[in-house]
């Protein structure tokens, strides 16, 4: 794997794990959504995700990330449709689509370190 791609599958798991500080351990959507300071850095890391994901793919089209047009859509959607960006939608991410992506993303990184 190449090093460039390495380091945005690194990108990607250093803004998971961000979303999760952010939130804590214990996860209240009500509480979020009255935190703009919050929403806004989970926000941010959901671009950067969609952003590092955008940029693998243009590497190596053959790395196989689940949703990886949705992640990409979504950072679209979170950049230019700031306005419209819903909460829920957000929390749904955080809480159905973050855990997966986690899992291949930690798993593609430990597989490029055992091949070199």
């Amino acid at each position: 794997m190449k090093r460039e791609i390495k380091k945005y599958l690194y990108d990607i798991n250093v803004a998971i794990d961000s979303i999760y500080e952010y939130l804590g351990d214990k996860r209240d959507f009500t509480a979020y959504q009255k935190n703009k300071q919050q929403r806004r850095a989970v926000e941010r890391e959901i671009e950067i995700i969609g952003e590092a994901t955008q940029r693998v793919l243009k590497l190596d089209a053959g790395i196989i990330i689940s949703s990886a047009r949705q992640i990409v859509d979504t950072r679209n959607w979170v950049i230019h449709g700031y306005d419209k960006v819903d909460d829920v939608v957000i929390w749904g991410i955080i809480s159905n689509h973050l855990p997966i992506l986690k899992e291949e993303v930690l798993k593609m990184l430990s597989e490029s370190d055992n091949q070199e």
